[in-house]
């Protein structure tokens, strides 16, 4: 694995007059391309318009490959489609940052690469070739221990650098709001049709964000295009913004007839439902699939201190879902028979800022759907949002005030 890992970096590195003729980005064809069973292993062919410069590597935990290239287009075509594998239990691809492009192929045990390479046609195509076989469990662990390469490790966040703790909004300056499009880039979330949660929450956040810009709030958004964005990362720039609040949006699917209408989810260990707890479980494995390392996430120390910090802070998030029911009741928007649940959303948990999870409605419902893509119902449910947020405030501020006192 390591021999074919260092052909690919060392292809990367010394491939200039390649990439200097990449005009024009390079297109996935999927007619042409396949990931199949191939004697005892796994055979991935990809046939691509350009050749590009790429790299490929295994992770662990579970078991993946991932395919980075500057840059491919994967086109409307679903992973799905390439994926004739018994031995491939899911396929995920799109872009993962500025100029590069990821497909991650989440595998049934542990494997090595035995061969790496690109074919270049006489138009300058190309044909990316890997092949994997079995590996035994000990030494697939031992290789993969360190995480990604140096190279591939811009898929982890950064930490946000805070020079003095936020203290508590009392109403003397804008409030603070990051919102949070879920999901983007190679993780497009829930499908439906033609509709893609990362591309409709996109739109509904950009239209929300400029409605609380008008009101006098300052919003950050952690992503303003389609683009991927770690859980962790998301939580570094609302610390980095020292946001008063933190929303992040979705409309996600579960089975039909499981869901319809906004839902309000807190943060809590224990899930309110089994499918808050698949909703939960999908967002952190959104990760996964999309190749960012989780190993080193837990910290015993720092979750008992994220622990207490909590105590102030989730109870001002209690309030404010309360407030976001409400107002969106207010306003005639339809809710979940249980509008306020509770699940472990990884992206609501950090200790220091009021943080909710807003399903503004499910793909997987039909009559969601509809509304999802209708103007008028997208203004209605913003301005709810925009009530919510100034109750919430409001009285967020006057407590603050005590405290203080």
């Amino acid at each position: 694995m390591l021999r074919a890992l260092l052909l690919c970096l060392a292809m990367l590195a010394a491939a200039p007059l390649r990439a200097a003729d990449l005009t024009a980005l390079a297109h996935l064809d999927p007619a042409a391309s396949r990931v199949a069973d191939e004697g005892a292993g796994v055979a991935v062919d990809l046939a691509i318009s350009k050749a590009v410069p790429y790299r490929a590597f295994l992770m662990n935990d579970p078991p993946r490959l991932v395919l980075d290239f500057s840059e491919v287009a994967f086109g409307v075509s679903r992973p799905a489609a390439l994926d004739r594998s018994e031995r491939v239990r899911a396929l995920a691809w799109g872009p993962v940052r500025a100029g590069w492009s990821r497909l991650v192929a989440e595998l049934d045990g542990p494997y090595r690469i035995d061969s790496a390479e690109e074919r270049v046609g006489a138009g300058g195509e190309g044909e990316v070739r890997i092949r994997l076989v079995p590996e035994d469990a000990s030494a697939f662990a031992a290789a993969t221990a360190a995480g990604p390469p140096e190279v591939a490790r811009w898929a982890l966040p950064k930490p946000a650098v805070v020079d003095t703790p936020k203290r508590r909004q009392t109403g003397e300056a804008p409030l603070v709001v990051v919102i949070d499009p879920g999901h983007g880039g190679i993780d497009p979330g829930a499908e439906a049709g033609a509709l893609q949660e990362a591309d409709v929450i996109l739109g509904f956040a950009r239209e929300l964000a400029e409605l609380l810009r008008r009101s006098g709030m300052t919003v950050v958004m952690t992503r303003e295009e389609d683009v991927f964005v770690p859980l962790e990362t998301r939580i570094s720039v609302a610390r980095a913004a020292r946001a008063d609040v933190f929303l992040s949006l979705h409309a996600d699917a579960l089975a039909e007839g499981e869901a319809t209408g906004a839902t309000v989810f807190l943060l809590a260990e224990e899930a309110s439902d089994g499918a808050s707890a698949r909703l939960a479980e999908w967002h952190d494995r959104a990760d996964l699939l999309a190749g960012v390392d989780l190993s080193a996430q837990d910290d015993l120390v720092a979750q008992v201190m994220m622990d207490m910090a909590r105590t102030e802070t989730q109870p001002r998030a209690d309030r404010l879902a309360a407030a976001l029911a409400a107002a969106i009741r207010e306003k005639g928007g339809r809710m979940h028979r249980h509008p306020i649940q509770q699940a472990a959303f990884s992206v609501l948990k950090s200790p220091d800022i009021p943080s909710i999870l807003l399903e503004v409605g499910f793909l997987s419902s039909e009559a969601d759907r509809k509304r999802l893509v209708d103007p008028v119902w997208r203004a209605t449910m913003q301005e709810a949002i925009l009530a919510a947020l100034k109750t919430w405030a409001e009285a967020d501020a006057a407590e603050a005030k005590l405290l203080r006192q």
